[in-house]
C-alpha cells in the first residue's frame, strides 16, 4: 500500500542505522581504552570480578612494600652483625696476644687500648644499625612483622637478635679490659663464646631475610598472574576490533543510503496523479 503518512521502510532503515551507530561507539570505546569491559554496563559480572582482582593487585603492592621494608631492616642488621663478628675476631687476637705471660706491661697496655677501642666500636655499630627507625640488634624491639597476604590476616615475623655488649649473644661486657695475662686469657674465651653465639644469630637473621625474599618473589608472581587474569577478562582484541570497525563503517554508509532511498519512496506517489 502506497501512503505518505507512514514510511515503514524509513523506520526500519533508521532502526538499523541506529544499531550500527551504537556498535560503532562500542568499537571506538574499545579501541580508545583497550578494554572490552570498561564499565559495569559492558558486562556487570566480568567487571565485578575484574574490580576485585584489581583490589587484590593493589593490596599485593602494599604487601610487597612491607616485605621490602622488612628485608631492608634485616639486611642492615646483618651488615652490622657481620661487622661485629669481624671486630670480635680482631679482639680475640688482641686478647690472645695479651695473655702471653712473657709480654711486658707496656706492650700489654698498648694491646688493651686497642682492645677497648674495638670494644667501644661494637657499641657504636649496634646502636646505629637502624633502618626507618627500627633496630633489630639492640634489644629495642621484640620482633618486626611484614604483611604476607592481601587481607593482612597473615604476617611474617622476624625476632630481635640482641647484639649489645653484655647481652645474650655478645657476652663481652661494655667495660671489659685486659689488665693482666689471666684476664686476657679469660676474655679470649669469652670472645670465642660470643663469636659462636653471634654465628647462630647471623644464621637466624640470614634465614629470615631469605624467607622474606622468597615470599616477596611469590607475591610478585601472584600479582603478575592476577594482572594477566584481569587482562584476559576485560582487555579488547584490537585486531578483531579493527576488522569490526571497518565492517561497521561500511554498514553505516549503506544504512545512510538505505534511509535515503526509503525517504524518497513517498515522492513516487506523485506519479499516480499525473
Amino acid at each position: 500500500m502506497a501512503t505518505i503518512n507512514t514510511n515503514s521502510g524509513a523506520m526500519v532503515a533508521l532502526q538499523q542505522l541506529n544499531m550500527t551507530n551504537r556498535d560503532l561507539e562500542q568499537v571506538q570505546s574499545r579501541i580508545t581504552t583497550g578494554l572490552a569491559v570498561a564499565s559495569a554496563k559492558d558486562d556487570g559480572g566480568k567487571f565485578a570480578i575484574a574490580q576485585k582482582m584489581r583490589a587484590d593487585v593493589k593490596a599485593y603492592e602494599v604487601v610487597g612494600g612491607s616485605l621490602d621494608l622488612a628485608t631492608s631492616t634485616v639486611d642492615v642488621a646483618l651488615a652490622a652483625g657481620e661487622a661485629v663478628s669481624d671486630i670480635l675476631i680482631e679482639m680475640k687476637s688482641k686478647a690472645l696476644a695479651a695473655s702471653d705471660t712473657s709480654l711486658d706491661s707496656a706492650s700489654r697496655t698498648a694491646l688493651n687500648e686497642d682492645f677497648k677501642a674495638l670494644r667501644d666500636q661494637i657499641g657504636k655499630i649496634v646502636s646505629n644499625a637502624s633502618f626507618n627507625g627500627t633496630n633489630l640488634i639492640n634489644n629495642s624491639v621484640t620482633s618486626i612483622s611484614a604483611l604476607a597476604n592481601a587481607s593482612g590476616s597473615s604476617t611474617i615475623s622476624i625476632s630481635d637478635e640482641n647484639l649489645s655488649l653484655g647481652g645474650g649473644v655478645v657476652t663481652l661486657t661494655a667495660t671489659a679490659s685486659m689488665d693482666s695475662a689471666g684476664t686476657a686469657a679469660t676474655l679470649a674465651g669469652t670472645i670465642s663464646t660470643s663469636l659462636s653465639n653471634l654465628s647462630s644469630s647471623l644464621a637466624r637473621l640470614g634465614t629470615a631475610s631469605k624467607a622474606v625474599g622468597i615470599h616477596k618473589d611469590f607475591i610478585g608472581k601472584l600479582s603478575d598472574s592476577l594482572t594477566q587474569g584481569i587482562g584476559n577478562l576485560v582487555d579488547a582484541d584490537l585486531a578483531k576490533e579493527s576488522a569490526r570497525l571497518q565492517s561497521l563503517q561500511v554498514k553505516q554508509q549503506l544504512g545512510v543510503q538505505a534511509l535515503s532511498i526509503a525517504n524518497s519512496a513517498p515522492s513516487t506517489i506523485l506519479g499516480y496523479f499525473r
